[in-house]
């Protein structure tokens, strides 16, 4: 059964950072890439990171690039982004989730997804 799931999420001041995880199971992180989908309310679900284990290539939304690294432990089956430099804007509830294909900023690419973490960016 595949299952992604997020963690790492909470509360943090601007500047601050925070580390989410997506550990995955029922597959192995070799043939797919992962993406990073955030959603703030109100606003449409935004790609912001991907990374495809079989060539390494990794993609940045520009609100992000910078300050977000994403990364991949095998062994683990876990891939995570580093946030930092964090700002109000980068509240959301942030989502990781899989494609066969290439990264891709584009949610209806990505078949499965995890039930989100939250973050919130606030003095």
């Amino acid at each position: 059964q595949v299952q992604l799931v997020e963690s790492g999420g909470g509360l943090v001041q601007p500047g601050g950072s925070l580390r989410l995880s997506c550990a995955a199971s029922g597959f192995t992180l070799d043939y797919y890439a992962i993406g990073w989908f955030r959603q703030a309310p109100g606003k449409e679900r935004e790609g912001i990171s991907c990374i495809k284990s079989s060539d390494g290539s990794t993609y940045y939304a520009d609100s992000v690039k910078g300050r977000f690294t994403i990364s991949r432990d095998n062994a683990k089956n876990t891939v995570y982004l580093q946030m930092n430099s964090l700002k109000p804007e980068d509240t959301a509830v942030y989502y990781c989730a899989r494609t066969p294909f290439r990264c891709s900023t584009y949610a209806s690419s990505f078949g499965y997804w995890g039930p989100g973490t939250q973050v919130t960016v606030s003095s």
